[in-house]
């Protein structure tokens, strides 16, 4: 038997538009694994029968087409909303609970009001509108991967524009994650105000 050409990215999406639901958010986060920066999750909400084949995990996609996708996707979105988990949160909350109440921020955030949540990964915060978490999401829909491609097009960005302040790190390359430089350069440098200090630095210096 062939595999089929592509996944269907609409299977969520298309039974929940199917039992009346007219505004469903998919919702994702990047940035969990890196030493340096916030987490940023977005959320995205698509007109019923809105279907763009292109969209797919951010992490399958070259940069040049995310930027182009991310124009795409907040000109074609009902509302879209991006939001940062800072470093406070992170150290005070943990990396998991501060991914997780920031998706809840881009939900507080949208109008009109989600009425379904698709959540990548295996579980979210209690919440009074019914969700459904997807592991590997971004790959199984359409919603969530754009969330993703937006997230990721927004905290790139972010990282590239700190790395201005302290190119020892990397950080337009690796954009906050535990590369060979990166790690080199904690120890060399000591860590920054943007740096996780309750994830394995390999250093307790800190930057003056």
């Amino acid at each position: 038997m062939e595999k089929s050409e592509k996944p269907d990215r609409l299977k969520f999406e298309r039974r929940l538009w199917n039992e009346g639901y007219s505004h469903i958010a998919g919702l994702d986060e990047v940035g969990r694994g890196c030493l340096a920066g916030p987490v940023v999750a977005a959320g995205v909400i698509f007109e019923p029968g809105t279907d763009i084949p292109e969209i797919r995990d951010s992490k399958v996609v070259t940069e040049k087409e995310r930027l182009k996708l991310s124009e795409r996707i907040k000109k074609k979105a009902i509302f879209w909303s991006i939001k940062e988990g800072n470093i406070h949160e992170i150290n005070e909350l943990n990396i998991l609970w501060a991914s997780l109440h920031t998706m809840q921020k881009c939900v507080d955030d949208m109008h009109p009001n989600p009425e379904y949540l698709l959540v990548d990964g295996n579980r979210y915060i209690s919440s009074l509108i019914p969700y459904t978490c997807l592991v590997k999401g971004d790959d199984r829909s359409m919603s969530i991967a754009a969330a993703s491609i937006l997230a990721k097009v927004y905290r790139d960005e972010l990282m590239k524009e700190l790395h201005n302040k302290y190119p020892e790190y990397g950080w337009d390359t690796n954009v906050g994650y535990p590369t060979p430089l990166h790690k080199k350069a904690l120890k060399q440098f000591g860590y920054t105000k943007y740096h996780r200090t309750t994830f394995n630095l390999g250093t307790q210096k800190k930057r003056p």
